[in-house]
């Protein structure tokens, strides 16, 4: 599809300004004073004044075509508005499956630096989480499966549906992004932002970069994730 064409199936701006406003339940996302809805038909409202900025300076953001692949905040708060509230349950349990198979439970079995990299930088994260949820995990060399405690797993869910809706989708997005639930907790609780959390979570990309250079490709996805990486630390900023 040309560029053109793309052009074509994207909105045109049609709004003169964006801010976020207070109303009943939080802070409207307004434009030009109307409040965008979401695709089931809800208005775009954040709990707080700083997250309605932040999604509001996406639409400001935008010029002559509205371009959703560039307003990852919004498209987050419209999975917070129209799914989260309906099947909380499930999103917890996709929270959990993350913590089943988390990202910082699978070490390299060689070479010893990385080996021994992974065990101090992933093994500090994961004595945090021990340490604020009493969250055990067992860590393995290699790929192959390795069943977490039944003990924690059922924290890890129950946590999950303490949170409120956007926090929910924060932290289910984030688990998704890092292939990891402490990851996505750690960054919830500030305990590390978006940004360092990705480069956790590719820890063994980010070694093998430093080695022997990274590739244009790689380079460019890694841009990509970290636009993702930074939006989702602002949202748990925000929300704190």
């Amino acid at each position: 599809m040309s560029d053109k064409s793309e052009l074509l199936l994207k909105p045109k701006r049609f709004y003169k300004a964006a801010a976020a406003a207070p109303v009943e339940g939080g802070f409207a996302i307004q434009l030009d004073g109307r409040t965008p809805k979401s695709p089931a038909r809800k208005p775009l409202v954040a709990p707080t004044k700083l997250l309605a900025d932040t999604i509001a300076a996406e639409w400001e953001a935008q010029v002559e075509y509205i371009d959703n692949s560039l307003m990852p905040a919004t498209r987050l708060a419209f999975t917070a508005i129209d799914r989260i509230a309906e099947t909380r349950a499930e999103v917890a349990r996709e929270v959990t499956a993350y913590a089943a198979s988390d990202h910082l439970c699978y070490r390299a079995e060689h070479p010893t630096p990385l080996v021994e990299r992974q065990d101090r930088e992933w093994g500090a994260i994961l004595d945090w989480a021990k340490a604020e949820f009493g969250f055990v995990f067992t860590p393995v060399a290699g790929i192959i499966h390795q069943p977490q405690p039944p003990a924690t797993l059922a924290a890890v869910e129950a946590l999950a549906l303490t949170l409120d809706d956007f926090a929910l989708a924060g932290v289910a997005f984030a688990s998704g992004l890092f292939g990891s639930t402490v990851l996505a907790l750690a960054v919830r609780a500030g305990r590390l932002t978006g940004r360092k959390a990705l480069d956790l979570s590719r820890l063994e990309e980010v070694f093998q970069a430093e080695q022997w250079g990274q590739d244009e490709e790689a380079a460019a996805r890694a841009a990509f994730l970290a636009v993702e990486a930074e939006m989702i630390d602002r949202w748990f900023a925000a929300l704190r």
